[in-house]
């Protein structure tokens, strides 16, 4: 079996969407999960521990990637583990891991500009006199 389960934070970089074959599409972005530290009986400290993941989302994920995750969003991804290799402008050969998104949950915004709509007043609302 072959089954990652995830909750992180988006990084700092939108997901990037690509479109191929007739409206079909793919999303890519990076999703940080932290281990909390923690102190061992004999008073040493270990500190919090941060992975960096790819995630990948094919066709309908990756079109609601596009629309609605955003740097800073907390999520819970389901998905396989994948690898990849391929051989870059030097001729080195790179290898990749990747997590191919199956399921998606959106946990938490940390985007402002939702924030900022939710405290914004209708414009034809006047403010009460006390």
């Amino acid at each position: 079996m072959n089954k990652v389960m995830l909750i992180g934070n988006v990084g700092k970089d939108e997901p990037k969407v690509k479109y191929y074959d007739r409206d079909q599409a793919y999303a890519t972005f990076s999703l940080a999960t932290t281990e909390r530290g923690y102190t061992l009986a004999n008073g040493t400290k270990v500190p919090d521990r941060t992975e960096w993941h790819t995630i990948v989302m094919w066709d309908r994920l990756a079109k609601y990637a596009e629309r609605y995750i955003h740097s800073g969003d907390k999520l819970y991804i389901e998905g396989r583990i994948r690898y990849r290799t391929y051989d870059d402008q030097q001729g080195r050969r790179r290898y990749v891991t990747e997590i191919q998104a199956d399921t998606l949950e959106m946990l938490v915004s940390k985007n402002p500009r939702q924030e900022e709509r939710r405290e914004e007043k209708p414009s034809n609302q006047e403010e009460a006199p006390f």
